[in-house]
């Protein structure tokens, strides 16, 4: 078993090269995405960059002059997007995506969630972790030698990590002294600005700091913490029990329960989860032991050392890739060695301690069901914890807790860590993106919000007032067409009727047939008379409709059917005349106001504020989620923040001081921008250079392709001429599609974590090893309990 000690601590080396700055593996590799630009009015200021090309090799305007509009836009400039590549998939672009200026997102949502974050949970942690800092010190000064070893070795990987807000000091040297935030600003802002940078900002670090960083941090001094000098957490949990917390209560039965219960039960609560991935950790101890047997960890530390000392610009680019091809190898055995090692160790500890009716193994071993069916087995492993320990158990793991009480001190000193890199706590961070104003988020809701009032104008975004002017004015018009009838065709109906007085129609006769039909009977002048009587009724009806005064007209007075006739054309030409002047007026007057109220909503639509491009643009799903209590969290993810693609926009244009350097796909229309973002997510895949293929007006989705540059929330490719956005309805529709390199995900990010309630954690849990690799890096195959049993 010594070998396998042996082994453990050589890993010292490795652990930060692997995690805080992975090795950046190339192979052999298709090409991707690693820069993005965009250059409008021409391909001039792409020199360097590959210009995105149709499948003839031309370089494609993506504008297609989309921008420009009869009502005033500028926005007519080509724009061409160029590119540069990378074989390295941990430098890839992952997702092209687009945001308009009112396509649904929210600056102040974001700085809200920050800050509610900050102040519901970074700070509660700050005030619960500094229990575990104040232990860290403690021990680091201590005068008992375990605790100081465990101090200082903490003290000594803590300073490979530096704090550029104190001029790149070491944190280990920091955090001996008091933070920022327990001097308070009082105190702090007394200070000169050289005295500052002896005080680290734990509230900053805990919030903005590489998440990975963070972790070890945080690790590091949980490890340094418990400053009992008589024995360890384990020692003490072996020896406790839960009545004997109910015991020290010095209270009745009832009130004792209720006592220790609120004391203990929502950390016991909290590490049934670990209880369980530890449970499975030992029952793969047969595994374990093979692992350790097939493997050549000694060959593959030997190679990760190599690695280290291999000098990258003096190196072949063949040799280069077969070196990081090893090295991936070498790093797989060494960390599932390690893991092996560590089950082994902690598996034949535990199984010599007696604990209950059983051992202390037999303990681990209960099901996840039994511990959630009674807690108070928990509470004596909870009670047996340093206050700064139990600060600290949710990134902690059970089994990181039980190696850190097994590690042998003296071993301690054995770490070699000059070649380990140091490094900045800030290490792969963006901090930018935590500058007022320079994040929006978006969401499915903000984005709904946003199309439900995006309403094309023309269609259904006019104003209820255009709209019913434009109603009126068209029925104006369609009046005004039916005046200019009557005046013609008034005059020939008269005349018609007149002609064939003789033929009045019998009561129920057919239209024409009322006109043909004679009725036997009756002399003419009695149907003029009958005729003159009923065109009197009408002309009456109409001139009082009118107020026609234009002609006189006598009831009793007998006229020819000639004379009858000329006098009905001539008063319904009077009438049509003055009918159609005013229709005229009245359809051009509401023809121009409703033009005028059409522009002024034209005008409102299109000249809206025009807004900053945001900086970074970041999906709401992708920065909260819920830890395992159901709290909603913040997901501490560089990688998830979409960053605004950069154009060849000068200092002197007319829209740098709104949107800067920022890409605006419209063509800087003055109206609206359509802003291009890349993001090079370690949970996707990277986009395949070769796949890049445009599609110009046409709706077809090429053969083999499902996706593209896609507007946020969405998944298919997006049409960059979309009107609402740049106001040309016969622009020419434009796509961009790409595929993805599936099942080239990236390795896990060094800014990559999970903040949850309570701690930062590493995403994806325990699927990665660095939590593991930290734990015990010294500790012998036997431990103290066997060396005790040994000298018995």
């Amino acid at each position: 078993m010594k070998k396998l000690s042996t082994a453990i601590i050589s890993l010292v080396l490795v652990l930060l090269m692997a995690t805080l700055v992975p090795v950046q593996a190339l192979a052999d590799t298709p090409n991707y995405i690693s820069e993005i630009k965009v250059a409008m009015g021409g391909t001039g200021d792409l020199k360097g960059y590959i210009v995105l090309s149709d499948d003839k090799g031309n370089p494609v305007d993506v504008n297609q002059t989309g921008g420009s509009t009869s009502y005033g836009a500028k926005g007519n400039k080509s724009v061409y997007i160029g590119y540069k590549t990378t074989k390295n998939k941990d430098d890839a672009v992952t997702d092209l995506a687009v945001m308009n200026m009112k396509g649904g997102y929210n600056l102040d949502d974001y700085e809200y969630l920050m800050n509610t974050q900050l102040k519901s949970q970074v700070i509660p942690f700050v005030d619960n972790f500094l229990t575990a800092i104040k232990e860290y010190r403690e021990n680091y000064y201590s005068k008992n030698k375990n605790n100081k070893e465990r101090a200082e070795y903490s003290y000594r990987m803590l300073n490979k990590l530096t704090d550029d807000d104190c001029g790149g000091k070491k944190l280990g040297d920091l955090l001996l002294n008091e933070t920022k935030y327990e001097m308070g600003d009082e105190k702090y802002n007394k200070l000169s600005e050289e005295e500052k940078k002896n005080h680290a900002d734990i509230v900053t670090i805990i919030a903005q700091a590489n998440g990975q960083a963070t972790f070890l941090f945080e690790n590091l001094i949980t490890r340094a913490s418990d400053t009992s000098t008589a024995d360890n957490w384990l020692e003490r949990f072996e020896n406790t029990r839960y009545q004997d917390l109910l015991d020290a209560t010095g209270k009745a039965p009832t009130d004792a329960r209720k006592e220790v219960a609120r004391k203990y039960d929502d950390d016991a609560t909290s590490l049934i989860d670990s209880l369980d991935d530890f449970r499975k950790d030992l029952e793969g101890y047969d595994d374990a032991l093979n692992y350790t047997e097939e493997n050549d960890v000694d060959g593959a530390i030997q190679t990760l050392e190599d690695f280290v000392e291999l000098d990258v610009d003096e190196t072949d680019s063949e040799e280069l890739l077969e070196a990081m091809e090893e090295h991936d190898k070498a790093n797989e055995i060494v960390m599932g060695f390690y893991d092996a090692a560590e089950t082994i160790t902690i598996h034949d500890y535990l199984e010599d301690i007696e604990y209950g009716d059983g051992t202390m193994l037999d303990f681990f071993l209960q099901s996840k069901e039994d511990f959630e069916d009674d807690t108070t087995m928990i509470y004596p492993l909870v009670a047996s914890l340093s206050k700064g320990q139990r600060a600290g158990l949710e990134f902690i793991s059970i089994k990181e807790l039980i190696a850190s009480a097994m590690t042998d001190t003296n071993n301690l000193k054995e770490a070699k860590l000059k070649a380990v890199k140091t490094t900045s706590i800030y290490e792969g961070v963006d901090r930018r993106i935590y500058e007022k104003g320079g994040v929006a988020l978006t969401s499915d809701a903000l984005r709904k919000d946003a199309m439900a009032r995006m309403q094309m104008p023309g269609e259904k975004g006019l104003s209820g007032l255009s709209i019913a002017l434009i109603t009126l004015a068209s029925v104006s018009a369609a009046a005004f067409l039916i005046s200019l009838i009557p005046a013609k065709v008034l005059s020939n109906t008269a005349k018609h009727f007149a002609e064939n007085l003789n033929g009045l129609a019998k009561p129920n006769a057919s239209p024409v047939k009322q006109w043909t039909t004679t009725i036997p009977g009756y002399e003419e002048e009695q149907l003029v008379t009958v005729a003159n009587e009923q065109c009197n009724v009408c002309d009456q009806k109409l001139m009082k409709y009118l107020g026609d005064k234009s002609f006189e007209y006598t009831p009793n007075e007998y006229l020819t059917s000639s004379e009858r006739a000329a006098q009905i054309s001539a008063s319904r030409s009077t009438v049509a005349k003055y009918v159609s002047v005013g229709l005229a007026v009245v359809m051009v007057i509401l023809i121009s106001w409703s033009i005028y109220s059409s522009l002024s909503d034209m005008k409102e639509y299109y000249k809206v504020d025009y807004t900053p491009i945001p900086r970074f643009m970041i999906d709401e799903k992708d920065l909260t989620g819920y830890n395992s209590r159901g709290d909603k969290i913040i997901l501490k993810n560089q990688t998830a923040y979409y960053a605004a693609a950069e154009c060849n926009r000068s200092t002197g244009a007319e829209y740098y001081k709104s949107v800067g350097t920022f890409a605006d796909l419209n063509g800087d229309v003055g109206a609206q921008w359509l802003a291009l973002y890349y993001v090079k997510n370690e949970a996707e895949d990277p986009i395949l250079v070769d796949s890049l293929k445009v599609v110009i007006d046409s709706r077809d989705i090429p053969a083999g392709y499902e996706t593209g540059v896609h507007m946020f929330g969405e998944e298919s490719a997006f049409n960059l001429n979309t009107y609402p956005y740049d106001w040309n309805k016969s622009a020419k529709s434009i796509q961009i599609y790409f595929k993805r390199d599936k099942g080239a995900k990236k390795k896990a990010g060094a800014a990559g974590s999970n903040f949850t309630a309570v701690t930062l954690a590493l995403a994806g849990g325990g699927g990665l090893i660095l939590g593991a690799a930290i734990s015990a890096l010294a500790m012998t195959a036997t431990g103290k309990k066997k060396e005790k049993a040994q000298t018995a």
